[in-house]
């Protein structure tokens, strides 16, 4: 297997290598055999490592009298976590900047982490103001402006849980998760522009407020004067409507920030999909920001000078591991509220240069999308500041990932593929700043993370594919779900003992390096063989004629299980020259080549459009659904809904 190793990066002046040196483990591999060993230990060095401050020092690291599930971390420590991310970096340099921002439309803002700190301190006393306790559930409903962060930093300051949401959200999709968390106030903008359209936030936030009986104020950040009023008919609601500077005007209750025990819930965050009931993931004061920043420091070699962005949601994890993972470690984080394409796919290059990118972070459908553009390409110097690349949210496949990273890349920056989840907190596997990589690949489990590939019985397997799992607790692991801790045991813990099943097929090559091959409920079962969709992907995109793939597997009446894709091509007109059942029966051949016959997919449909999330990610199971006629659930979470009406138009072709 092809070996790369970027240029610019050398292993011996990151963050980890120093911190391997500093405290003589040796090597990496020795690194994460002594963490597995002695955790306690190696935690203790990665506080020191991201400078965590206590008010009270913890007497205990790691307390498992409670089983693997529900681990006690820190035990007896009090911490004020907004000073760490922001008061002392505020007082050592209050010049500093700590959040750019850019709009739709190019518009800057910015914030030093001075300014933050006063930000920070008003909405805080305004949310006591209003009579929000430690323990109250304070829901956020914001595109990426800096609002968005201060709110999550005020509310962690006098112990209010954050609920942020998506900022796509339908009202009732919305509502589901107020009243499931509880939440007695909602903040939202009154608008946001988004690909140079007003979407209005406000009718949403108000109507689900309206279906929750336990919210008492919605606060709106006036965005947009000519958005609409918030101020009259107040009496058709049964809760008061405050503006968000009027908020911060409120005169002062309450004794402003405080120390907090480190299992302290922080925040709630709502995993993917609406179907039911809402599941939301519990994470707390000490375990989330810790675990933020040490993936930062370890994986990514962020350091205080740095500049760091991610194409994402505040209602997304990555919104809320940036703003406390990047601001635990001094950094600059920018918020983008545009889309990384608009209005042309040079956009997010441009973003870079204008603010002085460092790390970038994306999903990979979002290269897959760009790359089908000739304007994608950055002109020399439109990258000189960019470090390094991250990328998350699903599996690689080598066309993009060689794009990305010769292309637009130069050889020069790594790209840290990283893969973990909401309930991880971060990442499991990762890559690591200049060490040799492979295309689509992971140079193993971040330090602390004892990983492992198992088959089914719970025996490690290697050259074959098996279940992701992970033997050990970790700070940001999850303090459960929401209300339903029999849920979350029985999602991680219940098929192996003492072993978080992820739910990710992995595997390890000859060499040491790791494959993650998707979600293991996304697998497919064809000719007695176990594959993921990303097989199938990665040699439809090896192809010329096509720009993006999905596969999903639909049922047989024969086979048990049939493989469908669905392609987006380079030139959309190629489908009428020449007809598409003849580029049909040349892709399926051309995946029968690269896979065998066996593995040759039932049908191949051609769309104008892949269904993605926001942040660029696919759609599979929404796409699976709606292809053999099952219900796709809420559809606020895409980018555009109406990609979905291709799909399915196309029902009839398989029933």
């Amino acid at each position: 297997m092809k070996v790369f190793t970027p240029s610019d990066y050398e292993w011996k002046g990151t963050r980890l290598a120093l911190f391997i040196e500093r405290h003589g483990y040796g090597t990496l591999d020795q690194l994460q055999e002594d963490a597995e060993r002695d955790p306690a230990t190696f935690w203790d060095r990665v506080l020191q490592e991201i400078g965590l401050e206590w008010q009270v020092p913890y007497r205990q690291t790691l307390d498992l009298s409670g089983g693997i599930m529900w681990p006690d971390w820190f035990v007896g420590g009090r911490l004020d976590l907004v000073d760490n991310l922001v008061g002392k970096h505020a007082r050592r340099n209050g010049e500093k900047v700590a959040i750019r921002w850019e709009g739709d439309a190019g518009e800057f803002r910015s914030l030093t982490y001075g300014d933050l700190a006063d930000e920070v301190a008003r909405v805080a006393s305004g949310l006591q103001a209003i009579d929000m306790r430690a323990g109250d559930r304070l829901a956020i409903y914001l595109p990426m402006i800096p609002e968005a962060a201060v709110v999550m930093l005020a509310a962690a300051s006098i112990g209010v849980v954050s609920v942020p949401l998506f900022s796509g959200l339908s009202s009732d999709a919305m509502a589901k998760c107020l009243a499931d968390s509880g939440a007695t106030v909602l903040i939202c903008a009154n608008s946001h522009d988004r690909r140079g359209q007003p979407i209005r936030m406000l009718p949403v936030a108000l109507s689900a407020a309206s279906q929750c009986a336990s919210i008492r104020h919605v606060i709106v950040v006036d965005r947009k004067p000519s958005a609409g009023s918030y101020g009259r008919d107040q009496d058709e609601f049964s809760f008061g409507v405050l503006g968000y500077e009027a908020l911060k005007s409120l005169p002062s209750h309450g004794s402003g920030a405080q120390s907090f025990p480190p299992d302290q819930t922080l925040m709630l965050i709502y995993t993917s999909g609406t179907a039911g009931r809402p599941r939301a993931v519990i994470h707390t004061h000490a375990g989330f920001p810790v675990k933020a920043a040490q993936d930062l420091a370890m994986a990514f070699d962020l350091k205080a000078d740095d500049t760091l962005m991610w194409v994402t949601d505040m209602g997304w994890l990555m919104g809320p591991w940036m703003v406390f993972g990047g601001l635990m470690l001094g950094s600059t984080i920018v918020l983008c509220e545009a889309p990384p394409d608009h209005p042309d796919p040079g956009r997010l290059w441009r973003v870079v240069k204008s603010h002085g990118v460092t790390h970038l972070g994306f999903s990979p459908s979002l290269v897959r999308s760009l790359m089908g553009s000739h304007d994608a390409v950055p002109p020399p110097g439109m990258l000189d500041t960019l470090k390094v690349f991250g990328s998350t949210g699903e599996a690689w496949n080598e066309t993009p990932w060689l794009w990305l990273f010769e292309t637009v890349g130069k050889r020069r920056r790594p790209i840290i593929n990283y893969s973990g989840g909401t309930e991880v907190g971060g990442g499991i596997l990762t890559c690591f700043p200049g060490l040799p990589q492979v295309a689509c690949g992971f140079n193993g489990p971040i330090p602390g993370m004892a990983a492992d590939i198992v088959d089914a019985a719970g025996r490690p397997v290697r050259g074959t594919v098996g279940e992701l799992v992970v033997r050990q607790p970790w700070p940001g692991m999850a303090r459960g779900f929401w209300k339903d801790c029999a849920r979350y045991e029985e999602t991680y813990w219940s098929r192996l003992p003492d072993a978080w099943l992820h739910g990710d097929w992995a595997s390890m090559d000859s060499d040491g390096y790791w494959f993650v091959h998707g979600r293991s409920d996304d697998t497919i079962r064809v000719a007695g063989k176990r594959l993921g969709p990303i097989e199938f992907e990665s040699a439809l995109v090896s192809h010329p004629l096509v720009a993006e793939a999905v596969a999903v597997g639909v049922p047989d009446a024969v086979k048990g299980e049939a493989v469908v894709c669905f392609v987006r091509l380079h030139d959309a007109r190629t489908d009428s020259d020449t007809g598409w059942s003849v580029w049909e029966s040349e892709l399926s051949d051309h995946v029968a080549r690269l896979l065998g016959k066996p593995l040759r997919p039932a049908r191949i449909h051609v769309l104008g459009q892949i269904p993605k999330m926001r942040n660029g990610k696919v759609l599979r199971r929404v796409l699976r659904s709606a292809y053999i006629g099952r219900p796709v659930g809420d559809l606020s979470c895409m980018e555009d809904p109406r990609s979905i009406d291709e799909v399915l138009s196309l029902r009839n072709a398989w029933a």
